[in-house]
């Protein structure tokens, strides 16, 4: 499996709202998926107006999955709800992510996905110290694939859910930008 990634496009739509439509993604995600929501939800980063991207995974060029990408420091809310449980480095990460082609759920894509978006984002954001992922407690199947993918838990405490029906309680995971030996600065 050789993933890769690329900006999502208003061309993706209709694909976007097949995933988001599939009964594991919408369980989890619970986006509404007319075209004024879809507009609403990814128009702006598609567009190159709002912060973080949303990119589609590609392997061996064909679309498999979804992974939203931001810095914290651009959604306050977001990073103060993972302030009042953690430690949020300046330059923070975090990430989201879907297996769109249900075939394919539980079969190590997921993690893959986050691997290598993880590595992507170590080359994207040279300055990021630090990715931190928040996943409803209930969702099992998304916590176990980070921790398959290195990441370890580090908090857990109410935010808010995407999905109303689930409980507030989240796990905080976070992978720390590995340490490359290189020596920096004057000496």
């Amino acid at each position: 499996m050789t993933l890769t990634f690329r900006p999502v496009t208003r061309a993706d739509f209709a694909l976007l709202r097949r995933w988001l439509e599939q009964p594991h993604v919408a369980r989890w995600w619970n986006h509404a998926t007319t075209s004024e929501a879809l507009d609403r939800d990814f128009g702006g980063t598609a567009d190159g107006t709002e912060p973080g991207e949303d990119l589609l995974a590609l392997d061996d060029g064909e679309p498999v999955g979804l992974v939203q990408r931001s810095r914290l420091v651009d959604f306050a809310d977001y990073r103060d709800e993972f302030a009042a449980l953690t430690d949020v480095p300046d330059g923070a990460v975090t990430i989201d992510y879907l297996v769109g082609d249900p075939g394919r759920v539980g079969r190590g894509l997921g993690t893959a996905m986050i691997r290598a978006v993880v590595a992507d984002t170590w080359r994207a954001y040279p300055r990021a110290p630090a990715v931190l992922v928040a996943v409803v407690a209930a969702n099992a199947r998304s916590w176990r694939a980070l921790e398959r993918a290195g990441f370890r838990r580090v908090a857990e405490g109410p935010m808010n859910p995407d999905n109303p029906v689930d409980d507030p309680l989240h796990y905080v995971y976070r992978l720390d930008r590995p340490d490359t030996g290189t020596v920096t600065g004057s000496g």
